[in-house]
């Protein structure tokens, strides 16, 4: 199964340390056990159990990673996500991927094995950065310009891109019901030419009625449930 995550031991330490606060609101409230898939140092599940009852598991390909979400989360693991790590089947009323799916060979695959770690009626909420984002537009269209970055949409580990039209097609391929697609952490307008370039793409977008909507977010986060067998 090639779900690996690649190229994670070359990052630096703060990378695992993300505590990605603007994802919590989209962890079902009823969730009592949840699996954060590629957990870092465990920030993410440290915070959520701060505020609520939840028992949660990590799964970290990077051991000094791990070792570190051992002494804040219920259960860690490390190791890539795998059907042979041998999670228990059918008990996570929550799987999470912050900003993983795109590090993996396949993330179809691992969409698949998800919907076998999900209790019934089960949630799955991924964090999917958007290669149609503006700034990565700009360079592109503009200036001629791809080039890979320590971090962010153009991380020069990623292995797969994906725009919002091509997020929700991956999810339905694979059987998911989606309950909502929300942008996040959209462009901020900044002096000189990047202001210009908000400002610019804000007359795009209204002469478009919208049709550049999308293109403000870095990220897209899908919440999604498996459909059920017929």
């Amino acid at each position: 199964m090639s779900t690996t995550l690649v190229g994670y031991d070359t990052k630096p330490e703060y990378y695992f340390e993300r505590a990605r606060p603007e994802m919590l609101p989209f962890v079902p409230a009823d969730c009592h056990r949840m699996l954060d898939v590629g957990c870092g140092t465990g920030t993410f599940g440290q915070m959520l159990k701060q505020t609520r009852e939840i028992e949660i598991w990590g799964l970290e390909p990077v051991k000094s990673a791990a070792a570190k979400a051992s002494t804040r989360l219920d259960h860690v693991i490390n190791g890539p996500f795998d059907p042979e790590i041998e999670l228990p089947v059918g008990t996570f009323d929550c799987v999470v991927f912050n900003d993983v799916l795109e590090h993996m060979v396949a993330p179809e695959q691992a969409l698949r094995y998800t919907k076998v770690l999900l209790s019934q009626g089960g949630t799955i909420v991924a964090s999917i950065p958007n290669v149609r984002f503006l700034k990565v537009l700009w360079g592109l269209v503009f200036r001629g310009q791809w080039e890979y970055v320590d971090e962010g949409v153009l991380d020069k580990t990623h292995l797969r891109f994906f725009t919002k039209s091509s997020i929700l097609k991956m999810f339905q391929s694979e059987g998911y019901l989606l309950e909502s697609i929300s942008g996040i952490n959209a462009y901020q307008a900044a002096p000189g030419v990047r202001r210009f370039l908000w400002g610019a793409y804000r007359v795009a977008n209204a002469l478009s009625f919208g049709k550049f909507g999308d293109i403000q977010f870095r990220q897209f986060v899908v919440v999604a449930k498996a459909s059920p067998a017929l």
